[in-house]
């Protein structure tokens, strides 16, 4: 077997947490779906992906849901459903999905992109190089002509193989990415430090200015300390570059390294196994991916404790904030593009339901009391949601909150089939909350969820999971769908 380096940051699952103790959840939201496209990966090849792949909440947002456009003067529409766990039925669901307003490609503004591609020696595979030549000359098909790109390869060294030209010099550009070929060591750094150049010197004020890094994440030679490209990162995104990350390949892929960069450049990071992934991310959704309509995004959950015991965050481990972060203009947090929606789970425990379930309870204090509001009874929510956020180019800001009530309504296909992604990672991380959750289960939520399906991704999950039962990674049998068309997708 291939020698295999492919590194993934450890997920410490969250735990059920009492709401006496821990009234308050905080969170940056997360928009990234990395983790979906890797696994679907994984699956193809026959392979079980490592627990710390499988990342709850990019699973969940790879895929659409139904949600209204953002009321006039704010930059969020909020979407919130309350129904029971598929594999916890005692214990009730709660969906949040926030979603920004959609941008026609031809209004988006004018972007100032730089192409920062990995040419090193690692690169030199079919699913590696020539997978990103051929996924950029799809975003450059999407180029206007007020739109400017450059060009910035490294390797053992870092270059300008093209400097910014405006979008309709189509030939040219597409001239110079076929020219690209792949050898030596990796100089990540001095890469990202001449593509935040170019970026500079061409800056487009009001506009759209961005760094596309193409790569494994196999950083190994030159100023490449994970800590040094951070600050170089964040410094830029002050400055208004921000960071989309694109994965490539098998075998070395930097998981970690790459989310972590995308994280601190405000900006999104995605795995690329194939073409039509591609197409998906520069084409179909070319406005959130490149355009930002919202920086900063905190969501902030005060749940009632008359009528919760307790909740789980499910996902989002590593996006977890103190309570006092909401309000900290200075904390970073996640972006939304264009069209994009997020998607959190909740799992909660109704203050009258069996007590079952172990819950995270810390030792009584000595000198303070935790008391319940009187009226905490009276009032008919579940919780109280809060959502912060700032424009693109705000420094300050802005509150949005909504109480959620559990009315007792009957599951919408979206909730079933977020539901079905969720429980399907839950199965593959074998999370001691999965309860009652099997293949099965998934599949039938799934395909209660299917809705309009456009594109055909919730179809390609439900064959994904039929895989999953073929290879038999998990207990329990799967029914086929009949007449299924091959392949996962």
């Amino acid at each position: 077997m291939p020698f295999n380096t492919e590194a993934y940051a450890r997920i410490e699952e969250n735990p059920f947490l009492a709401v006496t103790a821990n009234p308050l959840s905080t969170f940056s939201i997360d928009v990234d779906r990395a983790a979906y496209s890797n696994l679907r990966r994984f699956v193809t090849e026959g392979r079980r992906p490592p627990v710390d792949a499988v990342r709850i909440e990019e699973l969940v947002n790879y895929f659409t849901y139904d949600a209204p456009e953002p009321p006039a003067g704010r930059p969020l529409a909020i979407v919130t459903e309350v129904a029971p766990a598929p594999w916890a039925p005692t214990h009730r669901l709660v969906r949040l999905l926030l979603r920004a307003p959609s941008v026609a490609a031809a209004s988006l503004p004018p972007s100032n992109l730089v192409f920062l591609v990995d040419v090193s020696g690692s690169m030199n595979e079919p699913n590696k190089l020539p997978l990103v030549k051929a996924s950029l000359e799809l975003l450059v098909n999407e180029l206007r002509p007020e739109d400017r790109v450059a060009l910035v390869v490294y390797a053992g060294a870092a270059g300008l193989v093209l400097p910014p030209t405006p979008g309709d010099r189509k030939e040219v550009i597409r001239e110079a990415i076929a020219r690209l070929e792949a050898g030596g060591s990796t100089a990540g750094g001095a890469g990202l430090e001449l593509a935040y150049r170019v970026a500079r010197k061409n800056f487009r004020a009001g506009g759209n200015n961005r760094v596309i890094l193409a790569t494994d994440g196999d950083f190994n030679v030159g100023p490449s300390s994970d800590a040094e490209m951070v600050r170089l990162i964040e410094e830029k995104r002050r400055e208004g570059t921000f960071l989309t990350v694109l994965g490539f390949g098998t075998g070395n892929l930097k998981d970690s390294k790459m989310e972590q960069l995308a994280d601190h450049g405000n900006g999104n990071y995605a795995y690329i196994d194939d073409l039509l992934e591609a197409r998906k991310v520069l084409v179909h959704e070319i406005g959130g991916t490149l355009h930002t309509v919202a920086k900063d995004v905190k969501i902030q959950v005060e749940f009632n404790p008359a009528r919760v015991r307790a909740y789980r965050l499910i996902g989002y481990e590593n996006r977890l904030l103190a309570s006092e972060d909401f309000n900290d203009d200075a904390k970073d947090a996640g972006e939304l593009g264009a069209g994009q929606a997020v998607t959190a789970l909740y799992e909660v425990i109704p203050a009258d339901a069996p007590d079952d379930t172990p819950v995270r309870v810390p030792n009584p204090l000595r000198y303070q009391r935790t008391q319940v509001a009187a009226d905490a009874g009276a009032h008919p929510e579940l919780l109280f949601l809060k959502v912060r956020y700032k424009d693109p180019t705000g420094e300050r800001s802005k509150l949005i909150e909504q109480p959620v009530r559990d009315d007792g309504r009957p599951a919408s296909a979206d909730f079933r089939f977020a539901a079905a992604v969720a429980e399907l990672g839950m199965l593959l991380r074998s999370s001691e909350h999965r309860g009652a959750a099997s293949l099965d289960q998934v599949l039938a939520l799934a395909r209660a969820g299917l809705g309009e399906d456009p594109g055909g991704y919730r179809h390609g999950f439900v064959r994904l999971v039929e895989r999953i039962g073929e290879l038999g990674w998990l207990e329990g049998t799967v029914a086929a769908t009949p007449d299924a068309p091959a392949g996962v997708r």
